[in-house]
């Protein structure tokens, strides 16, 4: 009897991260779940086992912290780890002249710090192997000039992009997944008013995963879900910057209304 292999999901218990948990369960694959709340991880745990009969393992984690992610780190470097998705993350609804130093930290060690290190304890695994998958949730965000935020999201797609180029001739896959607005606890976590934006705008959290997990297999470097998310991330990334910038002001005025 094959051995089911063990995918890890940061930010697992809510949105997109755990729409990744019961995609992957639903492929096959145990799962690791890592988040803040244990109450939660322990409620979609047992909801795993039971609807696909896998085997999971919780990593009660604060990314933001030095302890949280020492946790996972050494997590990862002990067991074997097919698939890692990078999710966990949050939004800061205050201009970078007016939010709070700490919160701005926090942002940069949970999107930027803990995939980065993340990523450099599980490739040289999965290059001694010659197997494996990395799909990191970055945003569409990356390609317009919307504060921390925004730049968080482009170091994780550049270095995606990097790492997938370095890596093209081997059987690792890496991708970054660039959704747009996405139905998921996120904005309610952020204080962030989205009552305004048209509901054409938004994206199934169930959907993006299908289509990311879609891409991340056929080896694809990017995954942008949606048609409008397409049309807008061509328009982030070749119209001149100038526009671009009024952009992304305007996309962080509307979500501090």
């Amino acid at each position: 009897m094959t051995m089911k292999k063990w995918a890890l999901v940061t930010g697992a218990t809510a949105g997109i991260g755990e729409s990744f948990t019961r995609l992957l369960a639903a492929n096959g694959f145990n799962i690791a779940l890592v988040a803040r709340d244990h109450e939660r991880l322990i409620e979609r745990s047992l909801f795993l086992q039971k609807t696909y009969s896998v085997e999971t393992s919780i990593i009660q984690a604060d990314l933001s912290l030095d302890s949280g992610c020492a946790i996972l780190e050494e997590y990862l470097a002990k067991n074997e780890i097919e698939v890692l998705v990078n999710n966990a993350g949050f939004g800061i609804k205050y201009s970078f002249t007016t939010s709070a130093l700490e919160a701005e930290e926090d942002l940069l060690k949970v999107l930027v710090r803990a995939p980065m290190r993340s990523m450099h304890i599980v490739l040289p695994k999965m290059k001694e192997r010659n197997s494996g998958t990395i799909i990191n949730v970055s945003s569409v965000a990356s390609w317009i000039a919307g504060g921390t935020y925004s730049a968080s999201k482009s170091y994780l797609t550049v270095l995606s992009e990097s790492i997938h180029t370095e890596l093209e001739s081997t059987n690792i896959k890496v991708m970054a997944l660039c959704p747009g607005f996405t139905h998921t606890e996120f904005h309610q976590r952020g204080k962030m008013k989205m009552s305004s934006l048209p509901e054409f705008m938004w994206l199934d959290a169930d959907d993006v995963v299908k289509k990311a997990w879609s891409d991340s297999q056929a080896g694809k470097a990017i995954s942008v879900p949606g048609w409008q998310y397409l049309l807008l991330s061509t328009f982030a990334r070749f119209f001149p910057r100038p526009i671009v910038r009024k952009l992304g002001l305007n996309i962080r005025a509307r979500q501090r209304r």
